[in-house]
């Protein structure tokens, strides 16, 4: 019983070196004798026992490796520390086996070489606003490194950025004279519109008096030109009327007796309104004398 016991670990032993299940996840590296065989593609596979062992087996998938944080001197000697994620997958399991010791460990260190390479090229605040990038210039000289190691970068993403304790004091500080400065911008600007606003509303007020004291000047004159018009309509109808009734008979003693009747009124109101006097004020009188006169010249005619 116990020989069938030991010829059966036996052989279950040999079947197990004997057959190979190879996951859907991973390849894995045979060697025989010391020596690479062949890569293992996922599935059953048959391998001689004593001979053939797997010496290595990798994971196919995309792997995420953390990049640790690392102090970095930008471009303009300031003091960052950067940290980040690193994606790879596994392309040729020999390369992997035999190109590198460890390519996990290789692909952190050659991101963090690169990154420090590419953080001193730029300035702090490229480091923010080129964040994209930096990303692909990183996965471009890992990727080129890493070949013959039979991996492939897949991307890098830069996680944080992380200026020292005096650095973000200095940028606090900036930051607050800048928000003071851009204020100050705002308010001057504010009372120029403003001085601007207050000028050409007097300029605009200037020129609409300016335009309503021409247009009063245009509308009197056009009163006044519209007054004369009549006045000279009505004189020369006036004037056509006198001459009308001049040829008429006894028009024109009519006419002289008009005149002289307005020569005395007008005589007798300056009279009245002056302080001086120039001619007697009896001369005002001349107009009774007048009357009569005319009373006894009609009552001549009429006893003829």
């Amino acid at each position: 019983m116990f020989i069938l016991t030991l010829v059966l670990l036996a052989i279950l032993f040999i079947i197990f070196k004997l057959v190979l299940i190879v996951e859907m996840r991973e390849v894995c590296v045979v060697e025989r004798l010391g020596k690479f065989r062949a890569v293992m593609q996922p599935g059953l596979h048959f391998l001689i026992p004593f001979f053939d062992k797997v010496a290595y087996r990798h994971e196919t998938r995309e792997q995420v490796l953390d990049i640790p944080a690392q102090s970095c001197i930008s471009k303009d000697n300031i003091q960052i520390d950067v940290d980040g994620l690193v994606y790879i997958k596994v392309m040729d399991g020999a390369k992997a086996s035999y190109g590198i010791e460890d390519y996990k460990r290789a692909s952190v260190n050659l991101a963090q070489t690169t990154m420090r390479s590419e953080i001193g090229k730029l300035n702090l605040g490229q480091t923010f606003s080129e964040r994209d990038a930096l990303n692909e210039i990183i996965v471009r000289e890992i990727d080129k490194a890493s070949d013959p190691w039979g991996i492939k970068v897949l991307r890098y993403e830069v996680r944080n950025i992380t200026p020292s304790a005096n650095v973000i004091h200095t940028l606090e500080k900036q930051m607050e004279a800048e928000r003071r400065k851009r204020a100050e911008i705002t308010l001057a600007n504010a009372e120029r519109d403003s001085i601007i606003n207050l000028s050409e509303g007097e300029r605009q007020e200037a020129i609409n008096l300016s335009e309503g004291d021409k247009q009063k000047q245009i509308n009197e004159a056009e009163g006044q030109a519209k007054e004369i018009e009549i006045i000279a309509d009505a004189t020369a109808k006036g004037m056509s009327m006198i001459a009308d009734a001049a040829n008429q008979p006894c028009g024109e003693d009519a006419i002289k007796m008009r005149l002289m009747q307005e020569f005395i009124e007008q005589t007798g109101k300056v009279l009245d309104k002056a302080d001086v006097s120039i001619l007697p004020g009896d001369i005002a009188k001349l107009e009774g004398f007048f009357e009569g006169m005319d009373k006894v010249t009609a009552t001549a005619k009429g006893g003829k």
